[in-house]
């Protein structure tokens, strides 16, 4: 019982990737309308002695969410 909320992490990011992998390489152009959301051009922080760079982006489309929406429907019927 103690993995639940690990289970259920689990099955949304593979529901979310298999989805956008099928919206990406699907002929239906419907599944592949999306966006992409977030740093676009990283963000760098120079130190002098160091260098980070940080940047984060998210490519939905319906076929991804519709992978999360299943990987919750998978979640209530499997026993964790």
């Amino acid at each position: 019982m103690k993995y639940r909320g690990l289970v259920l992490f689990f099955l949304v990011v593979i529901g979310y990737i298999l989805g956008n992998l099928i919206g990406q390489h699907s002929g239906i152009e419907f599944l592949s309308y999306g966006g992409v959301f977030g740093l676009t051009s990283p963000v760098e922080l120079n130190l002098g002695f160091l260098v980070l760079t940080f940047g984060l982006t998210f490519n939905i489309n319906i076929a991804g969410i519709l992978g999360i929406i299943i990987a919750f429907i998978v979640f209530k019927f499997i026993k964790v």
